[in-house]
């Protein structure tokens, strides 16, 4: 740099090392806002979504069948993330017990919503021990409202929030943030 360069620097109101300490402050400063924005978004809430052709449901065993369960679960989150995809359904039995936040930890509430007589009948329950044999997904139930049919078609049951980890930290949160890709197998 020849000694009018800096002089054109220095008269404009900036020295180089002036210019390079704002440069460092500003790259400082994206980021900080690029880690706050990667702590707002270690987490998100998603619910889920299961349908069958039908469900069947053991009053003695408290065990709620779906029959031909659909092999996709969906999931989707709210704003912001707005996070929108699905799963296999087997994928999501052994997901149940993943993190620390895990279904297996707390159990979800869920809406069980079956169309009948032109009409729709919903069961609010508390899901336990997801197990899927062949088309069929067994939960073992705590019924909180409604009252639960013997038998019902077309059912879709909708899940409540589980929080789940997008960070890379774990591999269970690894695993997660693919689903913020759409598709998992």
């Amino acid at each position: 740099m020849s000694p009018t360069d800096t002089d054109a620097t220095e008269s404009a109101g900036a020295t180089r090392r002036e210019v390079l300490a704002g440069g460092a402050g500003l790259a400082g400063a994206l980021l900080a806002a690029r880690a706050a924005a990667a702590q707002d978004e270690a987490n998100a809430d998603f619910l889920f979504v299961q349908t069958a052709k039908t469900m069947a449901y053991d009053a003695d065993q408290n065990r709620l069948t779906l029959s031909g369960v659909s092999p996709v679960t969906l999931f989707f989150s709210d704003r912001p993330e707005r996070i929108a995809g699905n799963m296999h359904t087997a994928a999501f039995v052994p997901f149940w017990s993943e993190g620390s936040d895990s279904f297996l930890s707390d159990p979800p509430n869920a809406d069980l919503s079956i169309l009948e007589n032109d009409g729709l009948h919903q069961v609010v329950v508390v899901l336990h021990d997801p197990v899927l044999e062949g088309e069929d997904l067994h939960y073992t139930v705590e019924i909180i409202e409604g009252e639960m049919p013997v038998l019902g078609e077309n059912p879709s049951i909708f899940i409540d929030v589980v929080g789940m980890p997008l960070t890379p930290v774990s591999v269970a949160g690894v695993r997660r943030r693919a689903y913020r890709r759409a598709v998992i197998r």
